[in-house]
């Protein structure tokens, strides 16, 4: 009998808090999931560099770029949207956050194309580096990028990084546009 009602408590606890999240503004949720997420990802990515060990080649700390963009914006949309900010202003940072994530993509699909040899990658990182003549070579050597970007240094089920990288960067863009287009709610 007490599970019963344990059960019941749970349910009436969850659709108190869906109720509540479908009053929140659209502009708000959208922010502070795409905060979250975007810092579960550099959290990911810094854990996989410092903790295991994976040093990132210059494609990977490219990708990162639209993060350190996406998570602050983010927070700054949320902020801007608990304080009253004009819904064109809220807009047009959640649709750069889409536009950054994009791009992100983008980035990440032609880096995982390398990684599958389906196009070549940057000279620097994944081609046989050109050092010139003797008289700079210390310098070139020193320039030369040691962790290359055509080998992929994790997969999971299939995915390296980088396709990882893609699919978390289409579903923050997704959801900025969700964000951005969404009308008020009612409350």
């Amino acid at each position: 009998m007490a599970r019963r009602y344990a059960r019941a408590g749970k349910g009436a606890r969850m659709s108190g808090i869906l109720s509540k999240l479908e009053r929140v503004e659209p502009m708000m949720l959208a922010a502070g999931v795409i905060a979250l997420v975007g810092a579960a990802a550099i959290l990911g990515a810094w854990f996989f560099q410092y903790v295991i060990g994976l040093a990132p080649c210059p494609l990977c700390l490219e990708q990162r770029v639209a993060y350190y963009l996406a998570i602050p914006l983010a927070v700054l949309v949320a902020l801007g949207a608990s304080v009253g900010a004009t819904r064109q202003v809220l807009l047009l940072a959640l649709l750069a956050i889409a536009a950054a994530m994009l791009w992100n993509a983008g980035l990440g699909v032609y880096h995982s194309g390398i990684e599958w040899k389906w196009w070549p990658g940057p000279q620097e990182c994944s081609g046989t580096p050109d050092f010139g003549s003797a008289g700079d070579l210390l310098e070139r050597v020193k320039r030369a990028s040691i962790v290359r970007c055509d080998q992929a240094a994790w997969r999971f089920l299939g995915l390296s990084l980088a396709g990882y990288n893609v699919l978390i960067s289409l579903a923050l863009a997704a959801i900025a546009l969700w964000g951005a287009l969404s009308k008020r709610s009612a409350a």
